[in-house]
């Protein structure tokens, strides 16, 4: 246990650790919080952004305590792993049109945090090993830590949603990113371990690409059909 000792220079190598491990190990979690808040106005993605990823860091929190437990539990990859198809072909299928109607704008608002916060729980399952392992059991120091990320998370996810609106290929990528992930979260859950053994990681890795191709093309396929309905 470190405590808030400011002065301890041990005190700030633990806080450094925690907050560069989830600036590190968040990327991923930028790209869908900058893909769920693009459709909105500008103002509603500014709010969408910053209450969605305070409440993911506030959640993350309560994970980082329970990580080990949770990750030992069968089953809970897998779900996680469809999940997270489920929200990259929802956010590549994203409606583009919704926009004029405030009604519209604040549901949409509420259903991008949503999505952050699903997202977030799914993807952050074994990132909190590593921020836990950096506070070393010292929850002040964790809380602490996680909270100064947040302004650092925020403005990646709002660098992301302008660079989106001018490279909209980066949608795409967000997208097989997380088909990507469910690719390998689904191989490395303790009940497929228990049932085939240790998953040689080159098969991992082929399972997440694998995952990422479904995603992009379950996605443009749900997208082209919405456009020709439309139309």
């Amino acid at each position: 246990m470190f405590g808030l000792d400011f002065t301890s220079p041990i005190f700030w190598s633990a806080f450094g650790s925690i907050v560069l491990a989830n600036i590190v190990l968040s990327g991923d979690n930028a790209v869908v919080i900058a893909m769920a808040a693009r459709t909105l106005r500008p103002d509603q993605q500014k709010k969408a952004i910053v209450w969605g990823s305070a409440a993911a860091i506030v959640m993350r929190i309560v994970l980082t305590v329970l990580a080990i437990r949770l990750l030992t539990l069968p089953f809970l990859k897998i779900v996680g792993a469809l999940l997270l198809v489920y929200i990259g072909v929802d956010l590549l299928n994203g409606d583009e049109d919704g926009g004029d109607d405030d009604g519209k704008q604040i549901n949409g608002m509420f259903a991008a945090v949503r999505t952050i916060l699903i997202a977030d729980l799914v993807m952050s399952l074994d990132n909190v090993l590593a921020v836990a392992a950096a506070a070393k059991g010292d929850v002040p120091l964790l809380v602490l830590g996680l909270l100064v990320s947040i302004p650092l998370i925020v403005f990646g996810a709002t660098l992301l949603t302008k660079v989106m609106e001018r490279f909209p290929i980066i949608i795409t990528i967000g997208a097989a990113l997380l088909g990507f992930l469910a690719g390998e979260m689904l191989l490395t859950d303790p009940a497929v371990t228990a049932q085939f053994g240790v998953v040689h990681e080159h098969i991992v890795s082929i399972a997440g690409v694998i995952g990422a191709i479904l995603v992009v093309a379950l996605g443009t396929w749900m997208k082209k059909r919405r456009e020709a309905a439309h139309a």
